[in-house]
Parts: C-alpha cells; structure tokens; sequence
C-alpha cells in the first residue's frame, strides 16, 4: 500500500495525536481548548497551528463563545473527521498487515 493512501493532513504526529483524542470522545461532544492542550501536553500556539489545519479540511469544528465574561473555545471532531480517521486507522492496519 502506498504512503499516498495515508491521509497526510492526519498523519502529521501532533495532527494524528489531536484526532485520536477527539475520536476517544462521543459523537457531537467537545473538549474546551484549555483540556485538550492539557491532555496532550502542548503549547496554545502548536495546538492552534494543528485544529487551524485540522479545521481547514472540515475534520474538527472549533466554537469560541463565552461563559460569563469570559472567552471559551470548544473544538469537536466532524462527521467528516470521524470517518477520515476511521479510514486512516483501516490503512494503516492494511499497511501493517492487519485486517482492513
């Protein structure tokens, strides 16, 4: 299997570290910026770089609004981040010599 099969905007390390914790969540729920940045132990402007990109290929939706005074932003994976991470994951384990 070629590597062009490899969805490249998810196979990027910190892109495809992104997608599987937003994919470990339910469908249509989101995490706030702050947690997400936490749980993978990144800088708000690398995080920023990644869901900028992320979102430009409609696989996450980003939501800022506020709570109280105070700004928010929520980032959700799509319908259509799900099922390219979800085929991302069958390659990879064709390519490994598993199951597709």
């Amino acid at each position: 299997m070629p590597d062009e099969q490899l969805d490249p905007v998810i196979h990027a390390q910190a892109r495809l570290r992104v997608v599987a914790t937003l994919a470990s969540l339910g469908a249509r729920d989101r995490i706030s910026f702050p947690r997400l940045q936490k749980l993978l132990d990144m800088t708000a402007g690398n995080l920023s770089t990644h869901l900028r990109r992320l979102e430009e290929a409609d696989y996450v939706q980003i939501t800022k609004t506020h709570e109280g005074r105070t700004p928010a932003t929520y980032v959700e994976l799509t319908l259509a981040g799900r099922l390219a991470f979800e085929r991302y994951t069958q390659s990879l384990r064709a390519l490994l010599g598993g199951t597709s």
